[in-house]
């Protein structure tokens, strides 16, 4: 393959006329010559932090909605399916990723579950992390989400942590609003990057002690807007992640969005790439070609305006103008879903004078705790439900920010441990909406007046298998009828969902065991 294009040489920050000739899937040559060209060659663009489930496709399918936006590789942290399915969902997942020329790089999870606190359906002790750990395909300990245990010296997680320091990986961190003597001894015990910081004042401290930040902007947490102003000083330290991106939005952009971004913002275009394309091959250590002499030919051609004409991987034309060239892969689902079907009465609580609310803030994965006297307005009920053993409800309580008016909305997708969690305005649609999952073994659910909608999830309860522009368009259909029809005003009302379950994002979520406090670290009473 010979490809004559404008060479963006990031390393030497210049750019240049050049022919590029691909040899058994390496860079053979590349040779500066006369010409002018309205095309550019660079290397790939890859996300620095991702949960792929998330995008609720299997790598194989996530892999076919990338390449079109210029991305090669993503560092994944395989955790959602490992609360779901332990280290046979870990292997599925390596396993299907080796099925596609994209460059799929897995973390080993410690904390699965991240809390003690909810009911998974796997668990990954020490000697599971170690085994993904020794293993040259696991690059990284994944994200470390119990900083409280980190900080109090709790032993699992201190054993965990040194295996990674044993094994020489680099240990990903997870510390919202984390500062001061404990972020210092979060970092000291050797955890390098964070991509939980959501003010550029909380990202300075972080980079000032020795972190990486990862910029991330998902679906759901949007945080580019309040760290980019990091990038002319600091672009050494910065890469650039999407964490969780729904299946519609990654049809729609990947990486590629924050580099046009940042360019428009007037940032300098070789720091900004250098951010995209460089930094996570250095820290992860990941063999992704860098477009010099001797490496993988993993590079992209783009426009004047940044619209990507073509993605190489390995030396094969994997997207051209338009036209992708990998195929599905066949997969059998795997799962655990052992709940039985629910009815109105088993959402019932009793009133009390005052409640707790959960409220919801768009776009962003941290709550506001908020206390309702009866003077609150769009309150609606949140439930979440054991989905691999069938037991009473017990995580019931409130929550505000979703603005629906009539209807119920479910999801199987619930970080981290993955059970149901419903919100509606009735007993009797949270129920139907539920119940629509349970009988397909997972998925996202709608349910109005005159309506049902349900997008099916048969891996794990969080991926399809199916062809990714197609779960992308289904998803974009019921989300559209969550904001029309039952008329949500959040941004991506699935992914604020998933999320009101993480108990290690402040201030209130919920689990399936009940109302929790991540400031306390601990349960408290829906009532007041």
């Amino acid at each position: 393959m010979k490809l004559k294009s404008n060479l963006i040489d990031i390393i030497n920050k210049e750019i240049k006329p050049v022919e590029v000739v691909v040899e058994d899937g390496v860079i053979a040559s590349i040779t500066e010559i006369d010409g002018e060209f309205d095309s550019y060659i660079l290397p790939g663009f890859i996300d620095a932090h991702i949960h792929m489930e998330s995008s609720m496709l299997i790598p194989s399918e996530f892999s076919r909605l990338a390449v079109g936006h210029g991305s090669v590789a993503s560092v994944c942290d395989p955790h959602e399916i490992a609360n779901v399915l332990g280290l046979s969902g870990v292997e599925f997942m390596m396993q299907n990723a080796k099925k596609t020329p994209f460059k799929f790089y897995f973390g080993a999870s410690p904390c699965v579950p991240a809390t003690p606190f909810e009911t998974s359906g796997a668990k990954l002790d020490a000697s599971d992390v170690e085994k993904l750990l020794a293993s040259k395909e696991i690059k990284f300990l994944s994200e470390v989400m119990n900083f409280p245990g980190v900080i109090a010296g709790d032993a699992d997680m201190l054993e965990k942590i040194a295996l990674a320091n044993k094994y020489n990986k680099p240990i990903d961190g997870h510390a919202p609003a984390l500062s001061g003597d404990e972020l210092k001894k979060y970092i000291d015990s050797g955890i390098s990057t964070d991509h939980e910081a959501f003010s550029y004042e909380e990202a300075l401290e972080k980079l000032q002690k020795g972190m990486k930040i990862i910029i991330r902007e998902g679906s759901a947490a949007k945080n580019y807007e309040a760290l980019h102003p990091l990038i002319d000083e600091h672009y050494e330290n910065l890469m650039f992640c999407s964490d969780d991106r729904h299946p519609n939005d990654l049809a729609n952009g990947h990486i590629n969005e924050l580099v046009k971004r940042s360019i428009k913002n007037g940032h300098d275009i070789f720091k900004v790439l250098q951010i995209a394309c460089i930094n996570p091959i250095k820290h992860y250590s990941l063999d992704v070609g860098t477009l010099r002499v001797g490496d993988a030919a993993d590079f992209i051609v783009v426009d004047d305006a940044f619209d990507v004409l073509k993605t190489c991987i390995d030396g094969v034309v994997v997207y051209e103008d338009g036209d992708l060239k990998i195929a599905s892969v066949d997969e059998k689902p795997i799962n655990k879903f052992n709940t039985k079907k629910k009815s109105a009465k088993d959402f019932y609580t009793p009133k009390c004078e005052a409640m707790e609310v959960i409220q919801a803030i768009d776009r962003e994965l941290i709550t506001k705790e908020k206390i309702d006297h009866g003077e609150l307005d769009d309150v609606l009920k949140i439930a979440v439900i054991n989905r691999y053993e069938d037991s009473p409800i017990r995580g019931i309580s409130h929550i505000r920010g979703f603005g629906i008016k009539d209807g119920a909305i479910a999801s199987s997708v619930a970080h981290d441990s993955h059970n149901i969690v419903v919100v509606g305005t009735d007993d009797e649609y949270m129920a139907q909406a539920v119940n629509l999952i349970i009988d397909a073994k997972g998925g996202v659910s709608a349910v109005g007046k005159d309506a049902k909608h349900l997008l099916k999830l048969p891996f794990g309860g969080i991926m399809s298998g199916v062809d990714g522009f197609k779960v992308a368009k289904e998803y974009e259909a019921i989300d559209a009828f969550v904001k029309g029809e039952l008329g949500s005003t959040l941004s991506s009302p699935f992914m604020t969902l998933s999320f009101m379950a993480l108990l290690v994002i402040p201030e209130l979520k919920l689990s399936d065991k009940g109302l929790f406090d991540a400031r306390s670290f601990k349960f408290i009473s829906p009532c007041r």
